[in-house]
């Protein structure tokens, strides 16, 4: 259970991008509704260089946010200690506003897979994920967010729901949530059931964090619709829709613009920011 002693850090309830080397120079010329920028924590593992330089230079303008990819929170086996040393190494000169993970496994023995695959959602799962969040958040003397994933296929030995699952690694651990939007589209979209009734019954006041974002439409082997997490275009329309629903819910919170294949020129990518700084400025105040 985090220190409850801790005050975690916070991102300003304002408009973010997932920073690209490309957008450097547009940054710091006129960012516009931007106001911080998210990074993933396994780009900036190495010594320095460029990609370090650039990074201190953002960070005296804006609020950054590390998100991890690679840590394998669900995963079977112990944390890689080699990884969370790298990880702390990096939040420690950094001093981040926000660190985030995935509810999700990419390992198997010494063995990382190129992916974030999903969980079956047991009482066995939670007790692990809950000790691996444990360990994460004492390394890094910091509260963390976990992020919903986008689903495919549902386990059928699971016996939580992942509102509920969410809910009870928040209680035993004390971390925040990251509320991807988009993921609970693709989810619902993949295993049949409605978006907002899956907003309805997340835990909204654990939210630090929420990202908007793109995916791929696709259709399975019965032809019913198949869409993927793709982080490649624009958000659809029905994404914007439920991150309106869930700030009638959270109130204005940091709002992520996630685009990370395909990556667009500036004047695209801002467009999208201004859209969720659009839908915050509606927002109530929760």
């Amino acid at each position: 259970m985090l220190d409850a002693t801790l005050t975690p850090p916070r991102l300003p309830a304002a408009p973010g991008v997932g920073y690209k080397a490309q957008h450097f120079t547009d940054l710091r010329a006129g960012p516009g509704p931007v106001k911080w920028l998210e990074v993933h924590a396994e780009n900036y593992m190495g010594d320095g260089g460029r990609p370090h330089a650039q990074l201190r230079a953002l960070r005296e303008d804006f609020a950054i946010s590390v998100h991890g990819v690679g840590l394998s929170i669900g995963g079977e086996g112990r944390l890689d200690p080699d990884h969370l040393a790298r990880l702390k190494h990096l939040v420690g000169w950094l001093e981040p506003a926000s660190f985030s993970e995935h509810l999700a496994w990419s390992t198997h023995g010494a063995e990382f897979l190129d992916d974030l695959l999903p969980l079956p959602y047991t009482d066995a799962t939670l007790s692990c994920v809950a000790d691996h969040i444990d360990e994460v958040q004492e390394t890094l003397g910091r509260r963390m967010l976990l992020e919903n994933p986008s689903s495919y296929l549902a386990f059928a030995e699971s016996t939580w729901s992942e509102t509920d699952f969410l809910a009870e690694l928040v209680q035993r651990t004390g971390c925040g949530l990251l509320l991807d939007v988009n993921n609970v589209f693709i989810s619902a979209t993949n295993l049949g059931y409605t978006p907002q009734s899956y907003l309805d019954a997340y835990p909204l006041a654990a939210v630090g964090e929420i990202h908007v974002g793109g995916h791929d439409e696709d259709e399975d082997d019965s032809g019913a619709p198949l869409l993927i997490d793709s982080h490649g275009r624009e958000a659809a329309e029905p994404v914007w829709a439920l991150l309106d629903h869930a700030l009638s819910g959270t109130g204005p919170e940091p709002v992520l613009v996630e685009w990370d294949n395909d990556v667009p020129d500036w004047p695209t990518l801002r467009a999208e920011a201004d859209r969720a700084a659009r839908a915050l400025a509606t927002a109530p105040a929760g």
